[in-house]
């Protein structure tokens, strides 16, 4: 058994509410997010974010397409309470940036395109989704996004990396001034 290194859990202390919901076994499907909101000065961006999805229609998504645009990716799923809670306003959001020529975009976690397009008929939501059932858009961005915090939105500056993080319910003022500040970027 020589070449194994031990295995060390960081980040999951008693106040790590995300930890808590887990460990909890209350049975909802999901792991609320905190709620906590995240901007990040330019100077201290990552790298920009390298993902390909298919949105439920076939059309490819490729995050090298996106330079010189605003992208915002929002996880969610339809039996998600939270999540059926803020589609409106991410739609309104959506819906008063698109001149600003920012690009919404749901990454669904969990359902079949049937489901998700019901979810999206009910809740008026007219911004294109990709299918993420096997994990890899979210995979590409656990240093943003614990993998069960749904829902949580990113925001993406123009030169592809990572502005803004919503943990949990978008607040609609707070998303519109995180998209309207990385919009407003040069």
């Amino acid at each position: 058994m020589g070449g194994l290194g031990a295995l060390a859990l960081t980040g999951c202390g008693t106040g790590d509410t995300l930890a808590q919901q887990a460990k909890a076994g209350d049975n909802k499907n999901y792991v609320a997010g905190d709620g906590s909101v995240t901007e990040y000065a330019a100077a201290d961006r990552k790298q920009p974010v390298i993902l390909k999805g298919k949105l439920y229609d076939g059309t490819a998504v490729d995050s090298s397409d996106w330079p010189g645009k605003v992208i915002v990716l929002n996880f969610w799923y339809a039996a998600c309470a939270p999540c059926r809670l803020e589609a409106p306003r991410l739609e309104t959001a959506a819906q008063e940036f698109k001149a600003k020529g920012v690009q919404f975009y749901g990454v669904n976690v969990r359902d079949e395109e049937a489901t998700a397009v019901a979810f999206e008929r009910t809740f008026g939501v007219t911004y294109p989704s990709m299918q993420d059932k096997d994990g890899g858009i979210l995979l590409a961005l656990t240093q943003y996004i614990p993998p069960q915090a749904v829902p949580s939105t990113l925001v993406i500056d123009k030169q592809g990396r990572v502005a803004a993080r919503i943990l949990g319910l978008a607040d609609q003022s707070i998303l519109k001034s995180l998209v309207a500040g990385a919009a407003a970027e040069p």
